[in-house]
């Protein structure tokens, strides 16, 4: 009877915990009910606000998970899309922002191409391109057809994603500085070509779609097509550089930009092909006048990477049906097939090309491991295809291979980053890279301090101090503002402030770090050097005095002072038009430059300005000077485009005014009195400039020199103090003027 009881009791506690339980899940059942009432949301601030949300936490989330964050924003579309959780719909919103975001994506593909390297290794570039192009399209074309059982177009679609690829990896190169390597090179430069072929025959497949294709059609679509790009690649550079010499607001600088995109897309879809290629075409023409570290680039990135193309991803992920994925092995097996032969065709020409260009085993890692990842260019494809109606109803690209491309995608990345840093080992330990570049590093000392006064060209010399820094030291900016210690000094000093607020709000637009100091001076040149060494700055960069009617001297008030006291390379500069649209920088090197000590810090900041700017660079000097500029430009900026023209004595320098175009910059390497590359002709220097070299784009460089500023250690017979010019000349013009009558002839 006991036993009984005992039971009895623990069965109806057990019921009282059955029912408490069931009465929670039942409670919730009912609260989660409720709460689906709300979904999907439809208040346009709620949508906004979550789709902030899933941009700010889905990178966070993919990086602790080791995935791309190209993969978690698609991802996240899929669990708030219907076949998710439905928290939101695919309204309007979508379509706009998601339209926009698919042209930005192949607008920064255009932009971000390194067009030279291309040209100066245009035969394996190209062999190589086509082999990793049409390779995994002809793979996957006919696998598509005998084991997908797909049509002719849906498998030649999918030939196209798989023909192109993304640099997903590229940031692993970054941080082991293999960015010169041949394998890295000739990777970026085919990734080029094979993109622009995939979405050339996308093109066609759009524009062929639905219609009665034969010999006239492709006769007629080619002719449209050439027409429509000779009209981008002329009229887009006449109004790139119309614009951008007389506008440097940076909010009209970007609504141009975004203009320029929007009409070339629409302008192709016009003649009949897809928008993307005339975004991609567009960013490819406006290489060259948006420098990669210049603040336009930044802001063009900025305002796609945080807006336009997470809210494209995300709309793609709301297309996802996640329930097919569950339909069986059917769908396993398709997305296995997809990769497999995707990527045994990138592997497959990476490997061949290695073995055609005597590479060794790490370099074909290398080339796979950049080559295989599918990521926004492939997605773009998929949407052009999901756009393409077979017949009513339904479309080229199904559920099947959206999701099948997706995963795909997914896989690809992984499988990228994973070779490429295992490649990226391979080479660093072969080369013994690593130590050398980070001794390197380490005895730089590069610091660059700017002297700022005049607020019309401010701006312009820190874009130039940004164009020649090391941007991957991020060691930043110093910018100087020094006054006359004086009644006015108070009002004066005001000003510098707000100058070099302005420039930190610009340095800022561009991720870089600067100081700032508004100095007192009785003497602005001391104030200068105190500064300098006060910073631990390696050289100067400061701009040419331009009011004549304060001082008419060609140096103005101080520099003369400044230089003869500073063994520090100096930059003086004056700019008639923006920098960015410069196309070829004309340089002047005295003979035996190349024994100076600063030889190599002043071709550094030229070839990075030539780079940056992706303009040709003409060096004229002695054969022996030229030869060793052209063997550091070969080794270190291979990708720059560099002539070099031979000057038998400085005194041809006036000759060159003939060929210093408006849109270039003449750059005068100069030096201070005693030094090896001095000669008496740099005495007639600022004469010469002015009287040939006038309204001209102007930079006249000092290099560094050995021992210490004259300051610390002046004489009596070495003054600090040097004038413009000697009373040897003021009598030599006399003569000119009066007796000989040759006023007009240059001096």
């Amino acid at each position: 009877m006991g036993i009984c009881s005992i039971v009895f009791g623990i069965c109806i506690k057990k019921s009282e915990k059955f029912f408490v339980f069931h009465l929670i899940c039942t409670t919730f059942a009912d609260e989660m009910l409720y709460l689906t009432s709300y979904f999907p949301i439809t208040s346009p601030t709620l949508i906004f606000f979550v789709v902030l949300l899933i941009i700010l936490l889905a990178p966070i989330i993919m990086g602790k998970l080791r995935i791309p964050h190209i993969i978690g924003m698609v991802l996240a579309g899929v669990l708030v899309g219907k076949y998710g959780l439905n928290i939101l719909e695919r309204d309007s919103s979508f379509e706009l922002f998601g339209k926009v975001g698919l042209l930005y994506i192949m607008f920064l593909a255009g932009l971000e191409m390194d067009l030279e390297s291309v040209k100066k290794n245009s035969r394996r570039f190209l062999l190589f391109g086509l082999l990793t192009c049409l390779i995994p399209l002809t793979i996957t074309y006919f696998m598509a057809i005998w084991l997908l059982d797909y049509s002719s177009q849906a498998s030649f679609l999918l030939g196209c994603i798989m023909a192109s690829n993304t640099l997903i990896a590229y940031p692993i190169i970054s941080r082991y500085g293999l960015g010169r390597d041949s394998s890295v090179m000739l990777s970026v430069g085919s990734s080029m070509i094979s993109l622009f072929l995939a979405l050339l025959m996308l093109a066609a497949l759009a524009a062929s779609y639905g219609e009665d294709v034969g010999f006239m059609f492709w006769i007629g679509f080619l002719v449209k097509f050439a027409a429509f790009c000779v009209l981008l690649a002329w009229a887009i550079p006449k109004l790139s550089r119309y614009f951008l010499r007389r506008y440097s607001d940076a909010v009209m600088q970007f609504i141009f930009v975004l203009s320029v995109m929007f009409l070339s897309a629409a302008l192709s879809e016009f003649i009949g092909v897809e928008g993307i290629v005339g975004a991609f075409l567009a960013g490819l023409i406006l290489n060259r006048y948006i420098p990669h570290v210049s603040p336009l680039m930044n802001r063009i990135e900025f305002i796609g990477n945080a807006i336009f193309i997470p809210y494209f991803l995300i709309g793609v992920g709301m297309l996802i049906n996640v329930g097919t994925l569950f339909e069986g092995v059917h769908m396993l097996f398709i997305v296995a097939l997809i990769v497999f032969f995707g990527t045994f065709g990138k592997a497959l020409a990476a490997y061949l090309s290695s073995i055609l260009f005597r590479l060794p085993k790490s370099a074909g890692n290398m080339m796979f491991g950049l080559t295989c990842a599918h990521a926004a260019g492939a997605i773009a494809m998929v949407m052009v295809g999901m756009r393409l109606e077979v017949s009513p109803g339904h479309y080229l690209v199904n559920d099947e291979m959206l999701n099948g491309v997706v995963i795909m995608i997914l896989i690809t990345c992984i499988i990228s980053t994973m070779m490429t840093e295992h490649a990226a080992q391979q080479i660093t330990l072969a080369n013994r890279l690593q130590p050398t570049e980070h001794s390197q590093r380490s005895k730089d000392d590069e610091k660059i301090m700017l002297c700022v006064k005049y607020q019309e060209i401010a701006p312009q010399l820190l874009e130039l101090a940004i164009m020649m820094s090391n941007q991957k030291q991020k060691r930043g900016l110093v910018a100087l503002n020094v006054v006359y210690d004086d009644a006015k000094s108070g009002n004066h000093r005001e000003q510098g402030l707000r100058l070099l607020e302005q420039l930190e709000q610009r340095a800022s637009a561009s991720d870089i770090q600067m100081q700032t100091q508004v100095r007192l001076a009785t003497n602005i040149a001391n104030g200068i050097k105190h500064a300098f060494r006060e910073f631990g700055a390696s050289e100067i960069i400061m701009g040419m005095h331009v009011h004549t009617d304060v001082n008419p001297k060609f140096w103005g008030e101080f520099i003369q002072s400044l230089y003869n006291g500073l063994n520090r390379q100096i930059v003086l500069t004056r700019f008639v038009q923006p920098l960015n649209t410069l196309r070829r920088i004309q340089v002047a090197v005295p003979s035996r430059a190349e024994f100076e000590p600063g030889f190599h810090r002043w071709l550094e900041r030229l070839a990075r300005m030539a780079g940056n700017l992706d303009c040709r660079i003409q060096f004229h000097g002695r054969e022996e000077s030229l030869e060793l500029i052209r063997e550091y430009i070969n080794n270190r900026h291979p990708h720059v485009r560099a002539e070099y023209t031979f000057m038998a004595h400085w005194n041809e320098l006036p000759k060159l005014a003939a060929n210093i175009n408006d849109d270039h910059m003449f750059v005068v390497i100069t030096a201070r009195k005693g030094t090896i590359s001095y000669k008496n002709a740099l005495e007639r220097l600022p004469n010469e400039l002015m009287q040939h070299f006038s309204g001209k784009n102007l930079m006249i460089l000092f290099p560094d020199q050995y021992g210490n500023a004259k300051e610390e250690s002046m004489t009596f017979t070495a003054a600090q103090h040097q004038e413009e010019s000697s009373i040897y000349d003021t009598i030599a013009r006399w003569l000119n003027r009066h007796v000989f009558h040759r006023s007009n002839q240059p001096y």
